[in-house]
């Protein structure tokens, strides 16, 4: 434990600073969120799920290419294990102490998030949040992050979630925004809920335009739909695809409603909401 500081103590357990995830050890399993002043990759991730701590803090070392210096955030979401990162450019790296007392938080994951850490704040307020807090243990189905983002005035909304498979039968009167490919298996999805509008990812559209295929196979239903570039918002998170997502392809119908290729997703989401 020569390589841990303990900056505070509870009931709860500790927030114990070092200067690598590879000192987190056997005596943080199951109480103590640990400051480690190492990137979040999957690597220091799998040292760190070892032992299990109540929560872990990292840096996202400028994050880098396929987002491999915050991965293991993810790789402990799927542990149900808070984790958080701090932007590089807050603190000194290799110094756990120092991520304490100047960190502030860039990226979460779902644990965490749960437990009220937010980007923004600082690693001392995230530190308390994971020490206090409690996440949830969902099952992978009710992890669908559905928001609403605008209302129009007869009450139809833009809802978000994670994917079209999330869709509700009330969905029939607002527009879907996803975060999943528009194939031939998003097909079944969007009849079942036959949604006002949706718009999905074109998952990079692969060979054959296969990852907008679904757009003109609806379209004979009735069915009004656009997709957004998979290179301009996060698969897999709706509210990307809304705050990110740039238009890469649309159907007839969502043509004639006036969305076009290269608009936001949020603008060609109010176009479809305002149709008559």
């Amino acid at each position: 434990m020569g390589a841990q500081t303990e900056l505070i103590g509870s009931p709860r357990g500790r927030v114990m600073a070092m200067d690598s995830a590879y000192d987190v050890c056997a005596e943080n399993r199951d109480r103590d969120v640990v400051i480690n002043a190492s990137y979040c990759g999957v690597l220091p991730a799998r040292f760190i799920a070892e032992h299990r701590p109540r929560g872990a803090i990292g840096v996202d070392c400028a994050v880098g290419p396929a987002g491999a210096s915050v991965a293991g955030l993810w790789y402990l979401e799927a542990l149900n294990i808070p984790a958080a990162a701090a932007d590089v450019a807050t603190v000194r790296l290799g110094d756990g102490v120092d991520l304490y007392t100047q960190g502030r938080i860039s990226f979460a994951n779902r644990p965490a998030l749960d437990c009220g850490v937010l980007a923004g704040m600082t690693v001392q307020q995230a530190a308390q949040a994971m020490l206090d807090g409690m996440p949830r243990a969902p099952s992978a189905a009710d992890v669908t992050n559905r928001t609403v983002m605008q209302t129009s005035a007869e009450g139809r909304q833009v809802i978000c979630t994670d994917s079209i498979a999330f869709g509700l039968p009330e969905d029939v009167r607002n527009v879907l925004v996803t975060a999943g490919h528009t194939g031939r298996s998003a097909v079944p999805y969007l009849l079942r809920v036959r949604p006002y509008g949706f718009i999905c990812s074109d998952g990079g559209k692969g060979r054959d335009d296969a990852g907008i295929a679904g757009l003109h196979l609806v379209e004979k239903e009735g069915l009004v739909g656009a997709t957004v570039d998979a290179r301009s918002a996060r698969m897999g998170e709706g509210l990307s695809s809304y705050h990110d997502g740039i238009i890469s392809a649309a159907n007839t119908l969502a043509k004639a409603a006036g969305v076009e290729i290269g608009m936001t997703a949020a603008q060609a989401a109010a176009l479809l909401l305002q149709r008559s």
